[in-house]
């Protein structure tokens, strides 16, 4: 039955989900969120809120189908990541092409649904969000790339409403760069060896985990600094603030559950603790505006 179901459109819709890892989009897409709402001050409007939502969906769901096409032959060897979709056929390297293509598409057609300003970035926005897939080969820097990918998501909620410029979303830009490097240094903890076999760069790969973790416990404080200035500069109330001071505190946490001699908890810290940090942030500005 299960072989069966996934020859149906809803079980190639689940498998595609599961490929794309579709619950991780509550890392970036609360912070679209924040920078929409900031912009407006307040609710923006259907439009604005349904175009961007589909927007940021459709280009995660790029970005992570390029990623797994370019890494198919080192998922291939990875004892880790035998089990996706691609390398066990159950999706086919040209079926995941033909999505990429599809969701490009709805992503400029979301984009031309915003503004003027959004169409116009949103080439340049899907060449760089592909580009971390390949950044790994060449540099230990990838976490950061990876960080400045999901770092644009406040920056299209703004401009989504507003397309000018302000410096809240710059801070929002380098507090969310800083927290998914952070995290990103920690999850490759765990293939530090495999990278360095197969000639892969991260931090951990490059420099050992004792360094590694040093740098992600500095990418988090930078992080927690970043965030809070943004509300500072956005004008952001008492709610904010206190959701702020709670996910400093959950980035402080990461580094006491898991730690170069103990990896065993690295998908709570990555998974669970880093997917509260936005939704409390979000909750903090929804509630701003609401009370």
């Amino acid at each position: 039955m299960a072989f069966k179901s996934a020859f149906t459109l809803p079980g190639r819709l689940a498998l595609v989900a599961r490929m794309i890892k579709i619950e991780h989009s509550v890392f970036a897409l609360p912070f679209a969120y924040i920078g929409c709402l900031w912009a407006a001050g307040g609710w923006p409007g259907w439009r604005v809120f349904i175009a961007l939502t589909v927007a940021m969906v459709a280009v995660r769901s790029v970005a992570m189908t390029v990623n797994r096409a370019a890494d198919l032959e080192f998922d291939r060897q990875n004892p880790r990541t035998r089990g996706r979709q691609l390398v066990t056929g159950e999706i086919a390297l040209h079926e995941a092409w033909i999505f990429i293509l599809v969701c490009a598409a709805v992503f400029i057609l979301a984009c031309a649904f915003l503004n003027t300003v959004c169409l116009i970035l949103s080439v340049p926005a899907l060449i760089w969000v592909s580009v971390y897939s390949l950044s790994k080969r060449f540099t230990w820097l990838c976490h950061f790339i990876l960080g400045s990918v999901l770092g644009l998501a406040p920056i299209a909620g703004w401009i989504g409403f507003d397309p000018v410029w302000h410096p809240a979303y710059i801070c929002l830009f380098l507090g969310v760069l800083f927290w998914v490097a952070g995290f990103d240094i920690l999850y490759a903890a765990q293939d530090s060896e495999f990278d360095r076999e197969v000639g892969l760069h991260s931090l951990p790969a490059d420099f050992g985990l004792e360094t590694a973790f040093a740098l992600s416990g500095f990418c988090h404080v930078n992080a927690a600094l970043f965030l809070g200035l943004a509300g500072v500069l956005a004008g952001a109330g008492a709610w904010y603030f206190i959701a702020w001071g709670i996910t400093t505190l959950i980035l402080l946490l990461e580094h006491f559950i898991i730690s170069p001699d103990d990896l065993s908890r690295i998908n709570v810290a990555f998974f669970t603790l880093n997917g509260v940090v936005s939704l409390l942030l979000l909750a903090g500005v929804a509630a701003d505006i609401i009370f």
